[in-house]
């Protein structure tokens, strides 16, 4: 059977096929071994418990879950037909291929939907139909699972040669692995001499505390990781203030140096400067004279300067909108083409659709003319029944007609006995008020001495004979 499954609800079927009943929590590492690896354990756990709790082939026995095999009755014919070719089949593959045979094909293959939700098949991600039961991947599975697998199969315990056997039927291991796993978990205890059993409770005890360990690892990693990039920070930060410091060292340094050759010049220029105080004193009087004939120059200027600027400002203005036109001109003629090929490509298209919505109307009268087929059938099929409905009533009549004769003779005989039951009780009443007088006569003493007598008398007689 070629493909991976299709869905989680085909990797849920697997995997409870194999271990015929398993918690949300067994199976969610088996699940995100095979899919859904980017989730945590968690978001697993209610991934598969939805899915559950939605799909009706998984039933809930105490807190295990297991998978119902018996399936839908009117999947039954695809079953015998995927036992039959003895692998995966493809339903519109099918459909294809039968050209003349489409309704009894019909009749065999249900809707995908009515298989998601039976036990019996899985889906592939090829879109082929297979069965549960093929090629069950026990290499999936760790040698644990496998080893509580057969413990389950045995619940009074199996041997370290007997487990040995029966986990090489599944997938090769050796004896002392086997052995080093059992001493491994709490779970698997000596139940007698070399004999192995398997305890549920302590397992879910010990996946509890497992989980808390793990809980409490997880936050002391956290805050090893938390306090150690804490004191990277400060390491950092201590670094950087010597660095400041040494930098500041240096520039202090220079500094010092500076203000040392600043003093020389200081003095170098002050002898400078008054050599040239009485040179400048001298030329006072030039820079007066020139300063009055600048003013006039820059005045002059300024006038020039602001008439060029305004030629200059203007064929700006001119270059500008002359770029811009152009611009305009150049978009204009690539929404153009664009159109163009927007309208060709929508032609094509509209063939397209037109062909298509031909083959469609074509395909549309082959499945009335199948529908009418069908319901001619199905007319045949409902009148056939309705007259072996009413031969059906008629011969119910009869019967009805028979019954009612019977319990009217029975309630005529009932009314016989009754009336002579009355008349023995009448009866009875009447002896036993002769029983009662004679009682009465009995008590007196006369009568009783006779009766003595008398019976003294028969006893004499019946000796003497």
């Amino acid at each position: 059977m070629g493909g991976k499954l299709n869905s989680l609800t085909d990797v849920l079927k697997k995997t409870l096929f194999f271990f015929e009943a398993l918690s949300v929590a067994e199976l969610a590492p088996h699940v995100q071994r095979k899919m859904l690896k980017d989730y945590s354990l968690s978001q697993v756990e209610e991934r598969v418990n939805l899915c559950l709790n939605q799909n009706p082939c998984f039933y809930k026995e105490k807190d295990n879950w297991r998978l119902d095999l018996e399936g839908n009755k009117e999947n039954d014919q695809f079953y015998s037909l995927l036992l039959k070719k003895g692998q995966s089949l493809n339903l519109r593959e099918i459909l294809k291929n039968a050209n003349n045979k489409k309704k009894k094909v019909k009749k065999i293959i249900s809707e995908e939907v009515c298989l998601i939700s039976d036990g019996r098949f899985i889906q592939l991600d090829n879109g082929y139909w297979g069965l549960t039961e093929w090629e069950v991947e026990t290499s999936h599975y760790s040698l644990k699972n496998l080893l509580i697998k057969a413990m389950k199969i045995h619940p009074g315990g199996l041997s370290l040669q007997q487990l040995h056997q029966l986990i090489n039927s599944w997938r090769s291991t050796d004896i002392k692995t086997l052995e080093g796993v059992l001493k491994k978990f709490s779970y698997f205890e000596m139940a007698g001499e070399g004999v192995w059993s398997y305890n549920p409770a302590a397992r879910v005890l010990y996946e509890d505390l497992l989980k808390k360990f793990l809980g409490v690892v997880n936050r002391q990693k956290y805050r090893w990781h938390r306090d150690r990039s804490c004191w990277k920070n400060k390491l950092d930060s201590m670094q950087k203030h010597v660095q400041e410091a040494v930098s500041g060292q240096r520039e202090t340094a220079a500094a010092l140096a500076e203000k040392m050759e600043l003093a020389g010049q200081h003095e170098y220029l002050l002898t400078q400067m008054a050599e040239k105080d009485l040179l400048l004193s001298l030329r006072k009087r030039e820079i007066l004279r020139y300063r009055e004939h600048l003013a006039k120059l820059e005045a002059k200027a300024n006038s020039i300067l602001y008439q060029c600027r305004l030629w200059v400002k203007r064929t700006k203005e001119a270059h500008e909108e002359a770029a811009r036109l152009k611009e305009l001109l150049a978009k204009n003629h690539g929404n153009l083409e664009g159109l163009f090929t927007k309208l060709q490509h929508y032609k094509e298209r509209d063939r397209e659709n037109k062909l298509k919505l031909a083959e469609i109307k074509e395909q549309h009268g082959i499945k009335i003319a199948e529908l009418q087929t069908e319901i001619i059938d199905l007319k045949q099929k409902i009148e056939r029944e309705k007259s072996s409905a009413v031969i059906e009533n008629r011969r119910l009549k009869e019967e009805i007609k028979d019954l009612s004769n019977d319990l009217l003779k029975t309630l005529k005989s009932e009314e016989d006995f009754q009336r002579s039951y009355m008349l023995a009780q009448q009866e009875l009443a009447a002896a036993r008020e002769g029983y009662k007088r004679l009682e009465r006569r009995m008590k007196n003493p006369l009568v009783f001495i006779i009766l003595k007598v008398c019976s003294f008398f028969d006893r004499r007689s019946k000796q003497s004979v």
